[in-house]
């Protein structure tokens, strides 16, 4: 039976980690993320983990000892936001392509600058065809169970690549919600042992790797990290099913709120979904037709999954809490839009980047996306495609 307690979700993130006890930690500080590091040294301070806790000098020493300790053999994990993902970002290339399954907890930053240290989706989405599998929460409980699937998901030998787990700083990270914890053994039972095949240290089959990838063999290399990729889908699927049989909460590539005779549709990820949950309850009741869908896995992409959801919808908007700077759009739009290429009939699609450096967003502003949708419908004509909604501007935005 699960545990009911209360927990912020760096703590529970933390408290996950402690479950698993990993072989190896990297850590350096940077809010909203340093929680975890803290909690996590609070419990091999009192030996409740046999974990090498390693205290390095920079994020990219970090994600370097990890990749070190993955090489080897370990179960290596960090956690990082912002501009320490941003240090990290050579690392983070060269540990997918070592193919090491390396787990990192992100809590999502604004990247500077100018400073911020308010929530947005820009450090993650920076690191997006890094080739990690990245993986959303939208609260407490969604983050803490994204952890117990991360190893999973990961070590999987179709797979074996790195993997984030991202969460909304402040707004998951230090908020206390009631959350259902699982018991240590079943914890451990449901991840199971590391048998990792090759490592540097198996002296049964000795091996070198070197840092050098030339014109005969670095392509091949990339379309085996590209299937592995795609392997993914399935794998976190699968793994989401055993979960689900263990602990009894239900997770998908993507999750679909009120879709079923939607006429218009939010595409979003992370905590947003909450207050957009909210406002469509609020609008079913007016006789609104709306919809939602908030995107879990975003690498890998779920394109097939998103293009089936929105086909009956006549009206899109995706919200990006990044701004992507192609002067079109921003990243989460760029890919919802490519999904959709294949449907006979594409419904209008608009981007609203939004949420910047912590911008809040309510429900009123939820609703006025769904109210330019409507608009679109009854006008029969899209308009502009990329638009800003929260800031302070004499321009219109969303309607």
């Amino acid at each position: 039976m699960s545990i009911k307690d209360r927990m912020s979700g760096n703590e529970a993130v933390a408290y996950a980690m402690k479950q698993i006890e990993p072989d190896v930690f990297a850590a350096f500080p940077i809010t909203p993320s340093t929680e975890i590091p803290q909690y996590f040294a609070q419990y091999a301070a009192d030996g409740k983990v046999s974990t090498e806790f390693v205290t390095v000098e920079s994020e990219h020493s970090s994600m370097s000892a990890c990749m070190g300790a993955a090489a080897a053999g370990c179960r290596a994990v960090t956690a990082t936001s912002s501009a320490g993902l941003a240090f990290m970002y050579e690392m983070l290339y060269v540990v997918a392509s070592a193919r090491l399954p390396v787990t990192l907890a992100c809590v999502n930053r604004a990247l500077t600058g100018p400073i911020n240290i308010n929530n947005d989706h820009s450090d993650s989405m920076g690191a997006r065809d890094s080739g990690w599998i990245q993986i959303y929460a939208e609260n407490n409980q969604e983050a803490y169970d994204n952890y117990l699937q991360a190893m999973r998901i990961s070590e999987h030998p179709d797979v074996r690549l790195p993997i984030m787990i991202c969460q909304d700083g402040f707004i998951t990270s230090h908020a206390v919600e009631n959350i259902l914890l699982e018991a240590d053994e079943k914890v451990k039972t449901f991840i199971g042992r590391y048998e990792p095949e090759n490592y540097l240290l198996n002296s049964q089959t000795p091996l070198a790797v070197g840092p050098y990838d030339t014109c005969p063999y670095y392509m091949e290399h990339k379309v085996q990290q590209a299937q592995a990729m795609k392997n993914a889908k399935q794998v976190i699927l699968d793994v989401a099913a055993d979960f689900e049989k263990a602990f009894g909460r239900h997770y998908g590539l993507i999750e679909t709120y009120r879709m079923e005779d939607a006429q218009a549709a939010v595409v979003l990820i992370g905590s947003t979904a909450g207050t957009a949950r909210a406002c469509i309850d609020e609008m079913r009741v007016e006789g609104k037709k709306v919809g939602m869908i908030k995107i879990r896995s975003f690498r890998p992409f779920p394109a097939e999954e998103i293009a089936e959801a929105l086909k009956q919808t006549q009206a899109v908007a995706v919200m990006d809490k990044s701004e992507g700077f192609s002067g079109c759009g921003g990243p989460v739009f760029a890919e919802t839009a490519g999904a959709l290429i294949g449907l006979p009939k594409i419904p209008m699609m608009i981007d609203v980047v939004f949420g910047l450096g912590g911008r809040d967003c309510r429900v009123e502003d939820i609703r006025r996306v769904y109210a330019h949708l409507f608009e679109m419908i009854e006008n029969k004509e899209r308009g502009p495609v990329y638009l800003h909604m929260g800031q302070r501007s004499n321009e219109k935005e969303v309607l």
